[in-house]
C-alpha cells in the first residue's frame, strides 16, 4: 500500500508541474463555460443536465491530454527499466498511475460545482439528478482514464498515445450511433456498449447498477490490458 501510495504522489506531483496538464484544464473550463452561458442564456432553463452534456463531450478531447504521459514518458525516457525493476509489482504501478488520474478528475468534478451553484441561483435544482448525473460523469470519466492510461503504455510517443486514446474514446462514444445506423439488427447489443448511452438514465435521475457495472468493468478491462502490455514490454 505505501508503494501504491509513493506512486500516486509522485504523478500527481508531476500532473501539476506539467503545463500541458494547465492548457487542458484551461481548455476544458472555457469551453464548457462557454457551452454552458450560451444554453442557460438561450433555454432560461434551470436544468443540471445542461452542464454534463457540454462537460461529457469535451472530456472526450481532453482526457488523452491528461493521460498520454502516464506511461509513455517513462517509455521515451527509459525510465520504464528502473519501474520493472522496482520493488513494486506492475499492478501497483499501473494502479497508483490510475488513481492519480482519478485524483485529477475529482478535481475537475469539485471545480465544476460552480456552475450548478450558479444555477441555484435562478431557480431549484433537482438534487437527484444533479448527484446521479454528477456520479455518472465521474465513472464514465474514470473509464476514460483507464482508456487513456492503457494507450500510453503502446507507445513511447506521447502525441501517438493521446491519438489512440482518442481514437479509442470517440468509437466508444459514437457506437451507439453505429448500430442506430450501420447495424440495425443488433443495434441493441451494440449500444449496450456505448458510453454516452449509459449516461441516459442516470442523467434523468434514475438509478441502474448495470450501468455503473457496465463503467467499473470496462475500466478494469483497460487497466488489466495495461498491465498485459507492461509484462510484454518487461519480456522484450
Amino acid at each position: 500500500m505505501s508503494r501504491l501510495i509513493a506512486i500516486t504522489r509522485k504523478e500527481l506531483h508531476m500532473y501539476f508541474v506539467s503545463p500541458v496538464s494547465y492548457a487542458a484544464f484551461a481548455f476544458f473550463f472555457v469551453i464548457v463555460s462557454y457551452f454552458f452561458s450560451a444554453n442557460f442564456i438561450g433555454s432560461q432553463l434551470v436544468d443540471v443536465r445542461l452542464i454534463f452534456d457540454s462537460m461529457s463531450i469535451i472530456s472526450v478531447f481532453v482526457i488523452p491530454f491528461l493521460t498520454m504521459r502516464l506511461l509513455s514518458e517513462e517509455l521515451r525516457q527509459g525510465t520504464d527499466e528502473l519501474l520493472f525493476t522496482s520493488p513494486a509489482n506492475l499492478t501497483e504501478i499501473v494502479l497508483g498511475k490510475y488513481l492519480a488520474s482519478l485524483t485529477v478528475l475529482l478535481l475537475i468534478v469539485t471545480l465544476s460545482f460552480a456552475y450548478p451553484l450558479i444555477l441555484a441561483q435562478y431557480g431549484t435544482l433537482e438534487l437527484p439528478v444533479m448527484w446521479l448525473s454528477y456520479l455518472g460523469y465521474f465513472v464514465m470519466g474514470a473509464t476514460m482514464m483507464s482508456v487513456g492510461l492503457f494507450a500510453s503504455s503502446l507507445s513511447s510517443n506521447q502525441m501517438v498515445s493521446g491519438i489512440a486514446a482518442l481514437g479509442i474514446l470517440l468509437l466508444l462514444w459514437i457506437i451507439e450511433w453505429i448500430g442506430t445506423s450501420v447495424y440495425v439488427d443488433a443495434q441493441p447489443l451494440i449500444e449496450q456498449f456505448s458510453l454516452i448511452g449509459r449516461l441516459s438514465d442516470l442523467q434523468r435521475g434514475l438509478f441502474d447498477l448495470s450501468d455503473l457495472i457496465f463503467y467499473i468493468s470496462l475500466s478494469a478491462l483497460f487497466i488489466f490490458l495495461t498491465v498485459q502490455v507492461l509484462t510484454r514490454k518487461r519480456w522484450k
